[in-house]
């Protein structure tokens, strides 16, 4: 499935779509969570929760 249709699905409520969008980008969400080789989990979380509301907000 390619990227614009997962998001559409992601963004009809499709949980599963989410999912795997969240799959795509875990690894970079990881990395940025990083201050100084500690992985910081409230970074994490909040990065998380921003991909969450950009799924959901972005113009396709």
């Amino acid at each position: 499935m390619d990227f614009e249709t997962l998001l559409r699905e992601a963004q009809g409520g499709s949980r599963k779509a989410q999912e795997e969008i969240f799959r795509m980008y875990r690894p970079l969400l990881i990395k940025n969570s990083m201050d100084r080789n500690v992985f910081d989990e409230d970074l994490y979380q909040e990065l998380s929760a921003t991909l969450l509301n950009c799924i959901r907000k972005f113009v396709v």
